[in-house]
């Protein structure tokens, strides 16, 4: 769809006329009906003129709506501000019977030399003391009533600017840690797989060592590759996920099973980079190293509800408990927390079960969007 360049500033112009022919309306219905109450209680007979009563409410909405933009002027350039609220009360509170005073005058004067057309016997000033009525200082409430839009606008801006800051902050604070992240890839494991490359060499398995070098090197392009964008779809997190495990097997040979179960709905998901990648070295590191057997990592995923579950799950032994049915989680696991929490709030979710000997369960669940 094609949008012309100022099509949205002609909504907003149409926008701001809608709403002060509302106003318009508003004080024209208001005489209407006290009109029409004036005549159901004196008893008086005649009809209401409608087009009488509603176009000078028409031409004050349109006096207000020409000085808007210079009481808003006005408001910038004396303030209401802390320290020189006074003043500034003084002079808009002056400047507002100003505009009232004039509106009134030019009112009455437009009416006896266009409407009726003769000057009254007891001279202008005269009639235009004794035609005052309470009624005219709503226009020195209309005054005040810009003032207060204005403040409100600046306020709002105010606002959205310290909110563009903080969603700016938030984000480059969310890029670091990505960063970190990536160049945190745990150094045993880079240790560890140095290691077994050179156990390879040593027993002159060379195509494996040059297999398992190479499966390293791409996982490492992966994780410090500087395009690797800070929300990548489920699927791009398994790819990575799948190098990773792959070197995993060729350590642990025939100790590692691994069960990967994500529906094709799931994989089509946008999550935080590097999401499950501690979860799973986690799950490696403590719960299938430690086996003397083989062990049996499941990493899940699914969709319900608009909600995406992801479930990493080991066969382990289960974590120690620091107290009663109380569970210690390491750092990998409170940074995925805290990551969860700035970028989702209380849409996300981290659960830790463990199970002596029955192993630890992982299971995150946050908005699903693809």
């Amino acid at each position: 769809m094609l949008f012309k360049p100022d099509q949205g500033r002609w909504n907003r112009v149409l926008l701001i006329a809608a709403g002060w022919m509302l106003v318009g309306l508003m004080l024209a219905l208001e005489l209407y009906f006290n009109e029409r109450a004036w005549i159901h209680r004196t008893g008086v007979t005649g009809e209401v003129d409608v087009l009488g009563l509603a176009w000078p409410q028409f031409v004050r909405t349109l006096m207000w709506a020409a000085l808007a933009p210079l009481i808003l002027k006005l408001r910038e350039r004396v303030s209401l501000r802390s320290g020189r609220w006074v003043g500034g009360v003084a002079f808009h509170l002056t400047f507002s019977f100003v505009v009232m005073a004039v509106y009134y005058s030019g009112r009455w004067l437009g009416y006896f030399l266009w409407i009726k057309q003769a000057w009254p016997p007891d001279g202008f000033w005269v009639e235009l003391v004794h035609g005052f009525y309470g009624r005219n200082l709503i226009d020195m409430v209309y005054y005040w009533g810009v003032l207060a839009f204005g403040h409100t606008l600046e306020i709002h801006q105010r606002y959205r600017h310290q909110e563009l800051r903080s969603a700016q902050l938030e984000a480059r604070l969310t890029e670091l840690e990505l960063k970190t992240l990536r160049q945190q890839l745990h150094p045993h494991f880079l240790f560890n797989t140095l290691n077994t490359v050179a156990v390879l060499v040593r027993e002159k398995r060379n195509d494996e060592a040059v297999g398992l070098l190479s499966r390293l090197g791409g996982l490492l392009r992966m994780a410090l590759d500087p395009a690797r964008k800070a929300e990548v779809t489920l699927q791009q997190e398994m790819e990575f996920l799948e190098a990773y495990i792959g070197i995993q097997r060729l350590r642990f040979a025939d100790r590692l099973a691994v069960h990967i179960d994500i529906t094709e709905e799931a994989r089509r998901a946008l999550i935080p980079s590097l999401l499950l990648q501690p979860i799973v070295e986690n799950a490696v590191l403590h719960g299938v190293a430690p086996k003397a057997g083989p062990g049996r990592l499941e990493i899940r995923g699914w969709v319900r509800n608009d909600v995406l579950y992801l479930e990493v799950r080991d066969d382990g032994a289960g974590l120690p408990r620091s107290g009663p049915d109380r569970v210690r989680e390491g750092v990998g696991l409170t940074n995925t927390r805290d990551r969860l929490v700035k970028l989702y709030g209380a849409r996300s979710q981290l659960t830790l079960r463990s199970e002596p000997g029955r192993g630890v369960a992982v299971q995150i669940f946050l908005p699903y969007r693809s």
